[in-house]
């Protein structure tokens, strides 16, 4: 059913659910008046790469809800899986010493998964609580040996480490540190490994090389006594999917190593088949002291995260104080039973289910389709690994240059790419981020960069746009 064929009532009824949104439900990450006056954009059904709205109308997700629902929507098997559990067991705490099948099958098959040495799992209901339970287990192994000064974390610019009064100091977006004093000050940030805008270009060894000299280089400045942790996405997502050229992962371990401190690797966005492998880490065959995972987990079907800790953390950590000591950190919703079925399912589907090596097929494709792009007039750098890419924009190719931000680029590609049948996730530095899920096929992924194309024409035929960009 298409906007012009529903029906007056059901139209009076999505009237007065867009009213009650604005009445009463505060959106992430968005201005309150903004969204007011924007009002919702209200999903009803999903099935594969297809949303539908309250209006009939379909469109292509190319951003898999938020970078999480990998498998695609519609999946039955999982919905019966989570059915099964809540009959059988709603909830089980994991306090006093209690435990349930689907939570300690779950930990032991993410540990079989994950790198070698990241032996022990706490789970979370999401990235956000995931990056700030780690940022708590890191300060307390540090007291745990005798060395409670080193409290200070160092991440990068434009990481994203969630939206915690702690992760989002981490995390060096602007709209995450505005009204909420934020960084703290034992919160550090270094230049991103940005090959487009580097000062060396697209020179792989001098990307990784300014990495590592910038982080050895704060590290000094701050006193290696006083530094705890490095913390990283292995691909920067919400600062514009930043590509880091391999080899820079491996290198920022090994100077972590020789600098004393612990490697947290934030694989919220970039776990689970997102980059080719289960985990990006494998590519370069490197195993943190923490990881962070959420997302992909269960592909956005029920909220969970998890935290995966070194066996060397958690053997500190475990002696250094009386057996009857408890650990003072947990959560009531921590290895919720029917978020555990969920993740078991889903992790079979990624493997048993063939959509690991599905992804990894498209994502040939993906590839073609970015460096096919890179010939629009508006296009400064495509960028992307496995099913995770971006498209910036330029108003100049020669020298780089952006957008006005008063010209609201992420604003118009959102309307416009709505307008086109497609879902991309349009930032406000004219940069346009896709994660489609990994069930999508050739012919879809054909459509998204089709829709995506004729959303770049339009925009390029707004006046001070071709104002902008001289053409």
């Amino acid at each position: 059913m298409t906007d012009l064929q529903t029906s007056p009532i059901t139209r009076s009824h999505n009237q007065g659910l867009l009213e009650l949104d604005r009445r009463h439900l505060i959106h992430p990450v968005t201005s309150f008046r903004g969204h007011e006056r924007h009002g919702a954009r209200i999903l009803q059904s999903g099935e594969g790469m297809w949303l539908t709205d309250v209006d009939g109308r379909r469109v292509l997700d190319a951003f898999a809800g938020l970078w999480c629902v990998n498998v695609g929507y519609g999946r039955e098997s999982i919905v019966e899986v989570a059915a099964e559990q809540m009959r059988r067991l709603p909830y089980a705490t994991g306090y006093f010493h209690f435990g349930n099948e689907p939570a300690i099958r779950l930990a032991h098959e993410l540990t079989r998964l994950a790198p070698e040495g990241l032996g022990h799992v706490y789970f979370t209901l999401g990235g956000s609580d995931a990056v700030d339970s780690a940022i708590r287990y890191i300060v307390h192994y540090f007291n745990a040996i005798g060395k409670p000064q080193k409290k200070h974390f160092i991440a990068l610019e434009w990481g994203y480490h969630g939206s915690s009064s702690n992760g989002a100091g981490l995390t060096a977006l602007a709209n995450f540190h505005r009204g909420f004093d934020l960084p703290r000050p034992w919160q550090h940030h270094i230049a991103s490994p940005y090959p487009y805008r580097h000062p060396e270009g697209h020179d792989d060894a001098a990307v990784i090389a300014s990495s590592v000299a910038a982080l050895k280089a704060k590290v000094a400045e701050l006193g290696a006594d006083n530094v705890a942790a490095f913390c990283c996405e292995p691909i920067q997502g919400s600062g514009g999917v930043i590509v880091p050229p391999r080899g820079w992962l491996k290198a920022l371990r090994q100077a972590c190593d020789e600098l004393g401190i612990l490697m947290l690797v934030d694989e919220v966005i970039t776990g689970f088949g997102r980059t080719g492998p289960m985990f990006a880490c494998e590519a370069e065959d490197v195993s943190p002291d923490f990881m962070t995972l959420a997302k992909g987990l269960t592909s956005g079907y029920a909220p969970m995260g998890a935290v995966l800790m070194a066996d060397h953390i958690y053997e500190t950590i475990a002696d250094a104080a009386p057996e009857s000591l408890p650990i003072g950190h947990g959560f009531t919703y921590s290895g919720h039973p029917v978020s555990a079925a969920i993740a078991l399912e889903v992790l079979r589907l990624y493997q048993e289910g063939g959509l690991l090596e599905n992804g990894e097929r498209t994502g040939i494709r993906f590839a073609q389709h970015l460096e096919r792009m890179r010939e629009h007039p508006l296009v400064g750098d495509t960028r992307g690994r496995g099913l995770l890419g971006a498209i910036e924009l330029v108003s100049d190719k020669g020298s780089k240059a952006g957008f006005d931000t008063a010209l609201d680029i992420g604003g118009r590609l959102s309307a416009l790419t709505w307008e086109k049948g497609v879902i991309v996730r349009c930032f406000g530095n004219a940069v346009i981020g896709f994660a489609p899920a990994l069930s999508c096929t050739s012919s879809e992924m054909d459509m998204i960069f089709d829709r995506v194309e004729g959303a770049l024409d339009a925009l390029l035929e707004m006046p001070d746009i071709r104002a902008a960009t001289g053409c």
